[in-house]
């Protein structure tokens, strides 16, 4: 999952069929295998099959890039979109993967009980992963 730079609201209801079918063309290009897409207007969830032989920071750094031409090529937001710096990857067992499916299928109903923030810090703290809460998350001032 990565954010918007600032976690603004910019990525609107009418672009995500557009986007998540580019996002999956992107990871399709990288011979990955993606199986749950789902976005909010402030984040992306993503649930990929990845081969070992590819970094996880090198497909998500590809994936921000290419989205992020491709969403100021069709102009989908006033100025310059930009993802936020970082991302939060998970692994999950096979045994786990409809249930992860279900939770990023439903992320609209999810966020109306909780914010993105909360959910993420939930998974760093799910997984154990040390974390400063000064760098998770960057306002645009």
């Amino acid at each position: 999952m990565f954010a918007v730079e600032g976690r603004q609201n910019l990525l609107r209801d009418q672009h995500n069929e557009r986007l998540q079918k580019y996002i999956t063309g992107i990871v399709t290009h990288q011979k990955q295998k993606l199986i749950g897409i789902n976005n909010m207007p402030d984040h992306v969830h993503l649930l990929i099959g990845l081969k070992p032989t590819m970094a996880i920071s090198n497909l998500v750094a590809e994936i921000k890039r290419e989205s992020s031409l491709f969403i100021n090529q069709c102009k989908w937001v006033r100025g310059r979109f930009n993802w936020q710096e970082g991302f939060g990857a998970f692994s999950y067992s096979h045994s786990q993967l409809t249930t992860v499916i279900r939770y990023i299928q439903n992320q609209q109903q999810h966020h109306r009980k909780r914010s993105f923030r909360e959910e993420y810090l939930s998974f760093l703290k799910k997984f154990k992963v040390p974390y400063d809460e000064r760098y998770i998350f960057n306002p645009i001032d």
